[in-house]
């Protein structure tokens, strides 16, 4: 028998920034009549991330592109793998460089599509998904071999964890501060558009068709608890005080996810933890080691 998957948090968030009342009037009239519509529309917006105001990126390295994707490389030694989260860009994974080179490692970071310096996905212009996320690791690692480690952030730590347990293999892994359901941040971003149960409904069969898998497929916590196979070691950070992701999250990965190790921190948020020694220092332990 299936093990079932632990609580989900409750806690209702959203990708989005506020929505003005008219727009919510808008999408609330539309949503009455033309609900086919709305959800077509709040498909497009979901899969469309929101371009990070700080562009700032690695120096030094050398560059590649394989296919859409843009990324470099750093050092010599067993690979690394650096993926940045949604909106994100490899630049916010510069603190980790040059202390996984220092500890022998060989390092490459990389915007995912739609990202960053990266090409447009699937989708065209400025639009990707999840599993596109996930399969743009599995084109990064088959181009420039195997991975020693995975270390990857927010919707890139979704996005990792789920290749991993596709398949996608490597010997360690590192998640800091992942969401370990994004469909749960429907519930937010319906609220912040202000469309109904019906159009929602509707938006998610549109969800599971793009994706082409179910969306409890993308559940993080269930995928683990249920897997046949062993996993990579895996090491999971969240912050208490992460403003864009529930760190309870975390907690319920590390509890699904055999053997896995969680840190919790205070302070941090969802950003600055990627800057903070300690947690660098953990990281290149647990990848290092």
């Amino acid at each position: 028998m299936a093990a079932s998957s632990p609580e989900k948090s409750t806690t209702v968030r959203t990708q989005l920034p506020p929505i003005p009342p008219a727009v919510r009037s808008v999408v609330g009239a539309l949503d009455r009549v033309a609900p086919e519509l709305v959800a077509r529309a709040a498909l497009r917006l979901w899969c469309t991330p929101t371009r990070t105001k700080d562009r700032t990126t690695i120096p030094g390295g050398t560059a590649f592109r394989s296919g859409p994707i843009a990324g470099q490389i750093f050092g010599d030694g067993p690979t690394v793998y650096l993926v940045h989260g949604w909106g994100g860009h490899r630049g916010q994974l510069r603190p980790l460089v040059g202390p996984l080179v220092d500890a022998g490692l060989r390092v490459v970071a990389y915007d995912a599509p739609a990202h960053g310096e990266s090409g447009p996905g699937e989708l065209g212009g400025r639009r990707t998904t999840l599993p596109e996320m996930m399969s743009a690791l599995d084109t990064v690692i088959a181009a420039h071999g195997p991975a020693r480690a995975v270390v990857a952030h927010s919707m890139g730590a979704a996005a990792s964890a789920l290749a991993v347990l596709d398949g996608t293999p490597t010997e360690r892994l590192v998640l800091v501060t992942p969401l370990a359901d994004p469909t749960t941040y429907i519930e937010g971003f319906a609220h912040t558009l202000g469309f109904s149960e019906r159009t929602r409904h509707r938006f998610e069969v549109r969800m599971q068709v793009l994706a082409s898998r179910r969306l409890a497929d993308l559940d993080v916590p269930l995928r683990a608890a249920n897997t046949g196979r062993p996993l990579p070691v895996t090491l999971v950070l969240s912050d208490r005080d992460d403003k864009e992701a529930d760190h309870a999250d975390g907690a319920r990965i590390a509890r699904a996810w055999p053997g896995a190790e969680l840190v919790m921190s205070e302070g941090l948020g969802h950003r600055r933890i990627l800057r903070d020694d300690e947690t660098i220092k953990r990281i290149v332990a647990h990848v290092a080691s």
